[in-house]
């Protein structure tokens, strides 16, 4: 099967790709949104980024395993939260157990409950910005933009009127998740290095003892 290195160069000849054409290209090697039509390659994450993103992942999956929430996924898994929007890939997303119904064999068809977009130089104003714009569009409940060059978590939250609302940590600098009930993060430690160690963090969510 053709790869999206391939449909780069076809593309190069034609004015745009369909968002069918870019999935049944797609391949597992090669990170890639669909915007308008066209394929926008993303960089290779860091080892930070990278890190950041296991660890999220780790902690939320098991989580909502434990607590039968829904199911969680990383990077790379193509979200398209309506027909006239993009096809981006967050690097985290947590999906209901009411939603999974959205899934499909290689894409996520609607809005995951809860994106995460690990900041990099290059994505900022893109994280910031566009994504910021279409995921609150397109309906997803929560999302978090997590810089790790700034070391600042922002958490957005829908509103009743469709639009974002910011959320703040508590006072003891804890984000608690709107979207996964009693899901919670101590944000200062998503800035160390290294991460704190997994089964720490899980026995911090009552999930093992030490």
């Amino acid at each position: 099967m053709p790869s999206v290195s391939h449909a780069i160069r076809q593309t190069q000849s034609r004015a745009e790709i369909s968002y069918e054409e870019f999935l049944a290209q797609s391949d597992e090697d090669i990170r890639a949104e669909w915007v308008d039509g066209e394929i926008v390659l993303m960089g290779p994450a860091s080892i930070r980024h990278q890190n950041l993103s296991d660890f999220l992942v780790s902690l939320m999956r098991a989580f909502a395993e434990a607590h039968d929430l829904g199911v969680v996924l990383s990077a790379p898994i193509q979200m398209k939260t309506g027909p006239e929007l993009p096809g981006r890939e967050p690097d985290v997303l947590f999906l209901a157990q009411d939603h999974v119904t959205r899934l499909r064999e290689n894409h996520l068809d609607g809005p995951a409950d809860l994106a995460v977009e690990i900041v990099s130089p290059e994505s900022r104003l893109r994280d910031r910005g566009e994504k910021f714009a279409e995921y609150e569009m397109g309906g997803v409940r929560e999302y978090w933009i997590l810089d790790l060059e700034l070391e600042r978590a922002d958490f957005y939250v829908l509103g009743g009127d469709g639009r974002y609302e910011r959320r703040v940590v508590d006072a003891g600098g804890a984000y608690r998740s709107q979207v996964m009930p009693g899901f919670w993060l101590q944000v200062e430690q998503l800035w160390m290095q290294p991460l704190p160690p997994i089964l720490q963090a899980l026995a911090k969510l009552d999930l093992i003892r030490l």
